[in-house]
């Protein structure tokens, strides 16, 4: 049997965020996942300036692969919009591993399939326990599904299904590119190059409102990929992108049951306008760790359900914020940081 004062299910950035906060404040940590480290993560790698910050770590110090660009390009409606920003990607097969490899935890490829409350703690297929249990497994989360699906499902129509692809290619423009409304899409695409001679393309959207229109990803990615061919932007090698679905930000939500607590993806914690997820789950997981080491209740509520305020200041804010209330996923009902 291994014991732990805490047990993190899933070791991507949320987690790996959750089991560093604690294991610096000296306690002991599991972190059990059912994949091993490095592996491959579909994500458009963004990463803003602030989760630096987060992390308590230099850009700088960043040991892997790191592209820094100083310009972001919306397109809408024809236009074109570029805003200055310095934002950064990274490759989440790099950036995950050396995440969880900082943490400090112990590190325990397993995939959790019954968990069960003993006691004051948990028990995990009959091989672990911790008297805390964080849930940092994305959004098929084996501690959601045990503690919090009845009381709290997740909200359906803030489910986003995603299409992407990271491939080796000698980009030339070193800028990240967003797509939105583009014939229809309740999302947008993206075009982000990363360091090493990598690039990231991809679409998302409200899957609700893709269904009710009848449209499908396939397409909207056939006509992304069509158009950087045009813009001489991307070669014509064939392209076969992957798919995943998440969960937006709610207004509010259920992210503690007594001491099984939810971060990241898991928690539904993706934010409300671009759907960026590693910022918020980071936050998420640090903001947990310290309510377990307070003994209070987590609160994930000061955490921005935004990402456009790290991204944009002024007039480029602004605009982003009107385009993203047209594409009906900044409802008004959610509060906005001035």
């Amino acid at each position: 049997m291994e014991n732990a004062d805490v047990i993190v299910v899933g070791g991507g950035p949320a987690g790996s965020a959750c089991a560093t906060t604690l294991t610096r404040a000296g306690r002991k940590v599991i972190v059990l996942d059912k994949e091993p480290f490095p592996r491959t993560k579909l994500c458009a790698g963004w990463v803003t300036p602030g989760v630096f910050q987060a992390l308590g770590l230099n850009p700088a110090a960043y040991p892997a692969g790191l592209h820094t660009f100083d310009q972001l390009v919306i397109h809408a409606w024809g236009l074109t919009l570029p805003f200055s920003s310095r934002q950064y990607s990274v490759r989440r097969v790099e950036f995950d591993d050396f995440l969880l490899r900082r943490s400090g935890a112990a590190v325990i490829q397993h995939e959790v399939r019954e968990i069960a409350r003993d006691g004051d703690g948990f028990l995990i297929d009959g091989k672990f326990h911790g008297q805390y249990v964080v849930g940092a497994g994305g959004t098929r989360c084996p501690v959601q599904r045990h503690f919090f699906r009845t009381q709290s499902p997740h909200d359906k129509t803030l489910q986003v299904a995603a299409t992407e692809l990271e491939f080796p290619f000698p980009w030339r423009d070193p800028r990240c590119h967003l797509w939105f409304f583009d014939h229809g899409l309740p999302g947008y695409a993206w075009y982000v190059p990363k360091a090493g001679g990598w690039l990231n393309l991809g679409v998302g959207a409200l899957a609700e409102p893709l269904r009710q229109r009848e449209q499908s990803l396939h397409e909207h990615w056939d006509r992304l990929v069509t158009r950087l061919r045009g813009l001489a932007m991307l070669d014509d090698r064939p392209l076969t992108p992957a798919g995943y679905s998440y969960f937006l930000r709610e207004r509010s939500g259920s992210w503690q049951n007594g001491n099984a607590c939810l971060v990241g993806d898991a928690a539904g914690m993706a934010t409300r306008d671009l759907g960026e997820g590693i910022g918020p789950g980071i936050r998420s997981g640090i903001a947990v760790a310290q309510g377990i080491l307070r003994g209070t209740p987590a609160t994930l509520d000061d955490i921005s359900p935004l990402s456009a305020d790290e991204l944009l200041h002024g007039a480029g804010r602004a605009a982003c914020r009107a385009l993203l209330r047209l594409m009906g996923v900044m409802p008004r009902r959610l509060p906005l940081a001035a």
